[in-house]
Order: structure tokens, then C-alpha cells, then sequence
């Protein structure tokens, strides 16, 4: 599985963005996928998660109600829209897809994890 995320940049507080991440190779077997984000000398935390297939959703608390997630699985394509951003949220994000082939009732058994090579996001206040 490959990412390839787009639409980082900087904006200013106040402001929205819209992120995506296009999938490509292995897709029919992804299971789950996420945003993750980074800020210089902080941890990666995850931002927000979907599963694929009943689109249920996950949020940081530091981003519910401001951000949304969504999927097209037609076109393999996971987005972020950001909304009422702040300096805050400044860091780098990543796309993130978790693939399965062997369930063991709702637990995955072979887990994959991939990651794209991220895209900047910077608020100015």
C-alpha cells in the first residue's frame, strides 16, 4: 500500500484546510485508516481514525467538533477537512492505513501498518 498526501500549507488562525491522502496498490485489503500528526519535538498522536467499509469514526479530543474525516472507497481517497484552526494545530500530518487479511472474530491477526511521507500544516495566529 502506498499514501500520498496533499493540501497542507499555511494558513492563518481562523482558517480551514482540506487534507487528502490517495491510496494506491493493496487497497481492497485496508482496514482501517487514520491521520496522525507531529509537531517538532512532540510525539506522533493520531488526529482522527475511520474504519473502512461501516465508516465508523475516532477523534482526538483536541480536534472534535473542528475536524472531519471521510473516505471514499470508490476512489481510495481519505480526507481530512480542518476547520477553526489554531496555531495549535501547526505540525506535520500523516496519512496512515492499517491492511488485514486473516480475522480472528473482530481481531486482525496479520496487521500492517503504512504510512505516507506527510504534508506540513502551520498556523499563524
Amino acid at each position: 500500500v502506498h499514501l500520498v498526501e496533499s493540501g497542507g500549507g499555511l494558513v492563518q488562525a481562523g482558517d480551514s484546510l482540506r487534507l487528502s491522502c490517495a491510496a494506491s496498490g493493496r487497497t481492497a485489503i485496508i482496514d482501517n485508516m487514520a491521520w496522525y500528526r507531529q509537531a517538532p519535538e512532540n510525539q506522533r498522536e493520531l488526529v482522527a481514525s475511520i474504519t473502512v467499509g461501516r465508516g465508523r469514526t475516532h477523534y482526538a479530543d483536541a480536534v472534535q467538533g473542528r475536524f472531519i474525516i471521510s473516505r471514499d472507497d470508490a476512489k481510495n481517497i481519505l480526507d481530512l477537512q480542518m476547520n477553526s484552526l489554531g496555531p495549535e494545530d501547526t505540525a506535520r500530518y500523516f496519512c496512515y492505513a492499517q491492511t488485514c487479511t486473516v480475522f480472528s472474530g473482530p481481531k486482525c491477526e496479520d496487521e500492517k501498518d503504512y504510512w505516507g511521507q506527510g504534508t506540513q500544516v502551520t498556523v499563524s495566529s
